[in-house]
């Protein structure tokens, strides 16, 4: 039974379920990570041993399945969990496991991406974008000072809570970056996102340290913004779903002081 579909898709298929999709490393790389996440007292997903493997141009892992219980999630418990990701010495990611720079990302060239979307950009919103990406220059050079073991990718949908607390899970985005990557979601999701203030104090308590107030932080969390704008306006060109959302995410970099909250999708 198809349980989600997004970058990958996930199947029930009793007390296993199955993660198909394009990863970015093989598929056995991801078992063995999370092994050591388990070691360090991450909480995170349990795969299943031997079940694992490349199949017709798609990766396919197994994994213990979770029945996650209807309660808010845990930050501060979160918040733990990625200090014990930043504690990780490089030397014990697996080999082979790739962990690059968040500046290789490819939705993070911002000139490239504004140059594919550039016809179906009106002015005004094109002005704010790229007044968000001038103001931040120079992330590329700070991202790598202190670089840190990241998860890259911490945000709501990447937290399962379970009856023993929450799991952090999707290791695909992996990388070697300042800590103020993976604060920087959160610290703009009440804001921009609809989330509740206190996730973020929560969270950066759980972490031991609240990096509101960085410079560094600031600047990536408006620039996942405009990335995360970017991306739905290039999916809906194709997308009409993608295309509502790409035009509610616009009109707050129109200026437009009665712009409404963003959706994740």
């Amino acid at each position: 039974m198809l349980l989600r579909r997004g970058m990958n898709a996930l199947y029930s298929c009793g007390e296993i379920v199955l993660r198909v999709g394009h990863t970015t490393a093989a598929a056995h790389l991801a078992h063995d990570l999370v092994h050591v996440m388990e070691r360090r007292g991450v909480p995170t997903v349990t795969p299943i041993a031997g079940l694992a493997g490349e199949f017709e141009g798609v990766s396919v892992t197994a994994w213990r399945r979770v029945v996650a219980v209807d309660a808010r999630i845990d930050w501060g418990a979160v918040g733990a969990a990625v200090r014990s990701v930043h504690d990780l010495s490089f030397t014990e990611v697996p080999i082979g496991y790739p962990v690059p720079s968040p500046s290789g990302f490819p939705w993070w060239d911002f000139e490239a991406v504004l140059g594919d979307v550039a016809d179906v950009l009106d002015s005004a919103a094109r002005r704010g974008l790229a007044a968000a990406i001038e103001r931040n220059q120079g992330w590329q050079h700070a991202i790598g000072a202190g670089r840190v073991v990241c998860h890259g990718d911490v945000h709501p949908g990447n937290v399962l809570m379970s009856p023993t607390g929450p799991l952090l899970i999707d290791w695909d985005l992996l990388c070697a970056a300042n800590p103020a990557w993976d604060h920087a979601m959160l610290s703009t999701y009440a804001e921009r996102w609809g989330g509740t203030p206190d996730v973020y104090p929560a969270f950066a308590d759980g972490y031991g340290k609240n990096l509101a107030d960085d410079e560094l932080t600031a600047s990536l969390a408006e620039l996942r913004n405009v990335a995360a704008t970017l991306l739905r306006v290039r999916a809906g060109v194709v997308d009409p779903v993608a295309r509502d959302e790409a035009e509610r995410r616009l009109r707050y970099w129109r200026g437009d002081r009665e712009a409404p909250i963003w959706r994740a999708q």
